[in-house]
């Protein structure tokens, strides 16, 4: 299946009005005979000025009777072009790609798949940085999220903490797992969290030394 990635380097320029075509999505169907695009996305000239869609709001008028303009159309990667019927200037213009948007999922999805691939190998290296990586972000799997939170008790560090208990999970087998982990990491530490202000203390201590408040 393609992607928009596959197209944000290509250029098609409209042979009415010599501008730059403009990628967007297509349409779920064909508007012409019901059939599929072929694609995903479609260049289309969504200048105003451009003289297919300038004239052609007199010759649909002319010609059909009613309201409609043309803009021309390529399919990326063919040789197949179309001048599309359209009911207003506004027709695809809510369609066009985000290609700062696209550039940045596939940015963090090469980050999730990269943190992915160090899960074999952070606890032999100590390496808490992909754990919390994917415990933090909410778009890869649960799966994958359940199995970094199974790591955080091997990996064993402490720093881990903070940035844990300043999220909100939304899954409440996931918190558990966490909350378990960070459990089973202070006590390792010898440590534990102020039931007052949650900063990290030693697990005997009779009193905070953060907030000065007396413990049971």
């Amino acid at each position: 299946m393609s992607s928009a990635l596959d197209f944000l380097d290509d250029k098609y320029i409209c042979p009415h009005c010599n501008q730059e075509m403009t990628l967007c999505n297509a349409p779920p169907v064909h508007v012409g005979d019901g059939l599929g695009w072929g694609s995903e996305y479609l260049f289309i000239c969504l200048n105003d000025e451009c003289k297919l869609f300038v004239d052609g709001w007199a010759y649909i008028e002319n010609q059909y009777g009613h309201m409609g303009s043309y803009r021309y159309m390529r399919i990326p990667h063919s040789k197949e072009s179309y001048n599309m019927m359209v009911g207003s200037r506004l027709a695809f213009t809510g369609s066009i790609v985000d290609i700062e948007q696209v550039k940045s999922q596939n940015e963090r999805f090469c980050k999730e798949k990269e943190a992915i691939a160090k899960l074999d190998t952070c606890v032999e290296e100590h390496n808490l940085e992909p754990v919390l990586y994917l415990l933090l972000d909410p778009h890869p799997s649960l799966d994958v999220r359940k199995r970094a939170a199974e790591l955080l008790k091997q990996i064993n560090d402490i720093s881990c903490i903070d940035p844990l208990r300043n999220h909100d999970f939304k899954d409440t087998y996931l918190e558990q797992a966490v909350n378990m982990a960070i459990s089973a990491i202070l006590a390792d530490h010898y440590m534990k969290e102020c039931p007052y202000c949650a900063e990290i203390i030693k697990a005997q201590a009779k009193m905070c030394k953060h907030c000065q408040k007396e413990l049971g």
